[in-house]
């Protein structure tokens, strides 16, 4: 499924469309799409911080696509979301032994007695 992340940009909360690396050695800043996974030298941009990005004087920024624009959920995502969906209604939880009884529950837990197994 396609990823969340937010822009790096402080206070900024809208979604990463575009990421942005630097070149030291070529004084260069380069412009792309969002990476597949975030790299800890790198930085994830909005569409809005991608377009408004210059950079500092002597810099050249190459930009590897003119325009940087949220896509939203692909069919294939929002697909695979509604398999994961049906898939987990599906597991079923096994059924306790019958030497097994449920004697308490607080919210999600269960405190069990196992029965004494009857003697041969």
């Amino acid at each position: 499924m396609r990823s969340v992340r937010q822009c790096s940009r402080s206070a900024c909360t809208n979604a990463a469309v575009a990421t942005l690396t630097y070149v030291y050695a070529d004084s260069t800043a380069v412009l792309g799409p969002l990476a597949h996974l975030a790299e800890p030298h790198s930085y994830d941009l909005c569409a809005e911080h991608a377009e408004r990005l210059t950079a500092p004087r002597g810099w050249e920024v190459v930009r590897l696509m003119p325009e940087f624009e949220d896509a939203g959920p692909s069919p294939d995502d929002l697909s695979a979301l509604a398999d994961a969906v049906r898939e987990a209604g599906k597991a079923r939880r096994p059924a306790e032994p019958p030497t097994v009884t449920e004697t308490a529950r607080r919210g999600h837990l269960r405190v069990l007695r196992a029965d004494d197994p009857p003697s041969a």
